[in-house]
């Protein structure tokens, strides 16, 4: 039986989007999932509104049965974040919407992890398949492994895994191809890395099932691609708050909110500004809000999360 996904850092994103101090307010979660953070949000006042997104029709159905209780004040659409402004024209029936807060959770619902026909989990033997969207066309983790050569698979590993094995790693898949399980490829690396040297502190496929599932998802394609498109959509004093579960993530995130915090980017060294660029947003936060330590004893994947806020000037 599923889990339920329990929803990290509930009140710092309340908080920091302001929820219970705007009235008759319109929120985006643009991850939605089981719904949680939605849930947390319409709960906190009965005039708030909440467009919920998402491209796992599993977790829509989940999230739609655990939010039919406020009716048609949660929205919920089958559709990635990216394309936030188009739902959320269709939403508030505008051209230019403008929203009073938008959430983006990146980190991967336990309910995908949990079921091995999706192919997420490394102790559950199902197709090696990772796409958030099982019904989309795009490449499989399993076609990913079987079809790159060496060399490619070695990066992918080294720059979305952090994978430091990451050559022996893909030497030793491709020696062994066709892999077509979850269990077939984790057995593989843990093998190895038990033939060199002592057992590491997590699971030795770890970093190669990240790296396989930022690829076939193109998630840092789509982080990146998402920054710009929520930060048009809030209106003046609006918020955007981001989950992140792993640095490459939070890497962007950082470096994008600094960016659009500050008002000129010309090299130091220049005289006089010729970019012309100004902030548009404020920091809420400079440093990333971290999980307590007693969230992180009830629900241990809070541990590497970091929340960031901005609001838009």
């Amino acid at each position: 039986m599923l889990q339920p996904h329990q929803p990290i850092m509930v009140d710092p994103i309340l908080a920091g989007l302001q929820v219970a101090e705007r009235e008759n307010a319109y929120f985006v979660d643009g991850t939605l999932g089981a719904g949680g953070h939605t849930h947390a949000i319409l709960s906190t006042r009965p005039d708030n509104h909440v467009l919920g997104l998402d491209r796992d029709p599993d977790a829509l159905k989940i999230a739609g049965e655990h939010l039919a209780e406020f009716g048609n004040r949660a929205t919920l659409v089958y559709a990635s974040y990216i394309e936030t402004q188009q739902a959320a024209a269709a939403w508030l029936k505008l051209d230019a919407p403008q929203v009073d807060g938008i959430l983006l959770d990146l980190g991967v619902s336990s309910m995908q992890f949990d079921r091995a026909e999706r192919g997420f989990a490394f102790r559950l033997e199902g197709p090696l398949d990772m796409r958030f969207d099982p019904s989309s066309g795009i490449m499989t983790a399993a076609e990913l492994v079987n079809s790159l050569p060496e060399k490619e698979l070695a990066d992918l590993f080294f720059q979305y895994g952090e994978e430091n094995d990451s050559r022996r790693i893909a030497r030793q898949i491709v020696a062994s191809r066709p892999i077509h399980t979850t269990t077939e490829l984790a057995d593989l690396i843990a093998n190895l890395a038990r033939s060199h040297g002592p057992r590491p502190k997590i699971h030795p496929a770890t970093r190669v099932f990240q790296a396989l599932r930022i690829a076939v998802n193109d998630e840092l394609g789509a982080v990146e691609a998402v920054l710009p498109i929520a930060l048009g959509l809030l209106k003046p004093g609006g918020r955007l708050a981001i989950l992140t579960f792993h640095s490459l993530e939070d890497r962007i995130v950082k470096q994008y909110f600094k960016q659009e915090s500050t008002d000129c980017l010309c090299p130091p060294h220049q005289p006089i500004c010729t970019c012309n660029h100004q902030a548009s947003i404020r920091l809420v936060n400079r440093k990333p809000i971290e999980a307590s330590d007693t969230e992180i004893d009830l629900n241990p994947r809070a541990r590497s999360a970091k929340l960031r806020i901005a609001e838009r000037l």
